[in-house]
């Protein structure tokens, strides 16, 4: 049951939620004291999560015939998690949610509900913004880049250090996961492009072709990585020379990865998205190690 669990939960997505929430709360600490506040973090941290399995929850409800074309591995689409179960996890986290947000301040709590209804409009009739690829690639972005890194350093500034203001070092992360978010917007639906085009899903890839669609996503994120290397070279920040650095090794591997992707298979495909994750995690890392230099 655990292992259906974290199947269900979209494993890279929590991941990658714990990596944010977790840099976010480092950085607000100014990598000092990270003790001071651990039940702040701790809190926080439970009701992103709960809020991000409801999310891809109610995603897979409501794609399982969807799902058994391209993803016929998850719970659903497999028959190990019935739809009534799957239900269940989903309100049980959405309460858990909504619950522990609002134990910790009404900042938190509105912005999960914010978080929550764009991820619900994301799947569900009648906007189900996943079904065409500028909604989709917006929603993804406004949620993962600009709620998510603003709004919840804002949430840990305010309660840790009594203010509502934004360094420079956030905005930039800001930016550079909002063209990540975009480029996994797109390079999500590169594995599933049979099952998208049965079932009429508009994503970049089926309008477009899934070569123009990892072509602007390697774009995207190559303009990210640029970005932030200018902003490290002309930052004021102590310790910016260790930016450029890690940033340039990033951008080196990503053209490693871009370059060995094949199209025409599957299994490279999807690894090539999975890597693409990585490479979303270790950005969150490098910015919670240089804090802490």
């Amino acid at each position: 049951m655990v292992k259906t669990f974290w199947q269900f939960s979209r494993p890279h997505t929590i991941i990658g939620s714990l990596c944010s929430i977790t840099a976010l709360y480092v950085l607000a600490c100014n990598g000092k004291n990270l003790d001071s506040h651990i039940v702040l973090y701790l809190l926080t941290l439970l009701a992103a999560l709960s809020c991000n399995v409801f999310i891809v929850g109610i995603n897979q409800i409501e794609d399982v015939e969807l799902d058994k074309i391209n993803k016929p591995y998850l719970p659903l689409a497999a028959g190990t998690l019935s739809v009534k179960n799957a239900k269940l996890i989903v309100y049980v986290n959405l309460i858990v949610c909504l619950i522990v947000s609002l134990s910790v301040s009404f900042f938190l709590f509105a912005l999960i509900g914010i978080i929550l209804l764009i991820g619900a409009a994301y799947s569900l009739p009648p906007l189900k913004l996943k079904q065409h690829h500028l909604p989709a690639a917006l929603a993804i972005t406004i949620v993962r880049g600009l709620l998510v890194n603003i709004g919840m350093f804002l949430h840990f500034n305010n309660q840790i250090n009594q203010q509502y203001q934004i360094p420079g070092y956030i905005w930039c992360v800001t930016f550079f996961i909002m063209a990540f978010s975009i480029a996994i917007a797109w390079f999500k639906d590169l594995p599933d492009t049979e099952g998208d085009k049965k079932f009429d899903v508009k994503t970049l890839a089926v309008l477009y072709s899934k070569k123009n669609a990892l072509r602007g996503g390697m774009f995207l994120v190559t303009a990210a990585y640029v970005y932030v290397l200018y902003w490290s070279s002309v930052t004021q920040y102590a310790h910016s020379k260790f930016l450029l650095i890690a940033h340039s090794i990033l951008l080196i591997l990503f053209f490693i990865n871009f370059a060995s992707v094949k199209l025409n298979n599957q299994l490279s495909v999807k690894n090539f998205y999975l890597r693409f994750w990585v490479f979303f995690f270790t950005e969150y890392l490098v910015f919670t190690v240089w804090i802490l230099l």
